[in-house]
């Protein structure tokens, strides 16, 4: 059966289901520094130029989020609902959780579905609270 698992990878690679690209890649990590200035250069919140994902639970959302978050999808639904997104795979998402461990998961899911430029926000809401940015909160 070993042959099989080694040779599967080169049947998967020339028949197009296989992307070694997109397999092997890692999501890329953003400061929240560097979050903070995109969220600030913008004019208005829509013309960021990514999408800002808060991928917590829908009750840690509700207690605070980073201002400009466009969607509050839970990382473990994010196979399932990215489409919610309406982002192509050559748009720019950007995600968070509480620390930072939920959102890499969820840029791993982004980037096994295709899409090329997926960030994970180091350290989450802990680094952007204590970098001492504000929250929202919902109305």
């Amino acid at each position: 059966m070993k042959p099989f698992f080694l040779f599967l990878p080169i049947v998967l690679l020339f028949s197009g289901w296989w992307n070694p690209a997109i397999v092997d890649a890692e999501p890329y990590l953003l400061t929240v520094q560097q979050l903070k200035a995109g969220l600030d250069k913008a004019p208005q919140p829509k013309q960021k130029g990514f999408v800002l994902v808060d991928v917590r639970s829908p009750d840690e959302h509700m207690s605070g989020f980073i201002p400009g978050t466009d969607f509050n999808i839970d990382f473990r639904e994010m196979q399932g609902r990215h489409q919610e997104l309406k982002a192509k795979p050559d748009q720019h998402i950007v995600v968070y959780c509480q620390s930072g461990h939920r959102s890499n998961l969820a840029a791993e899911t982004l980037m096994g579905l295709g899409y090329q430029h997926v960030y994970n926000v180091d350290g989450s809401m802990n680094a952007w609270t204590e970098a001492g940015y504000p929250i929202e909160h919902p109305r």
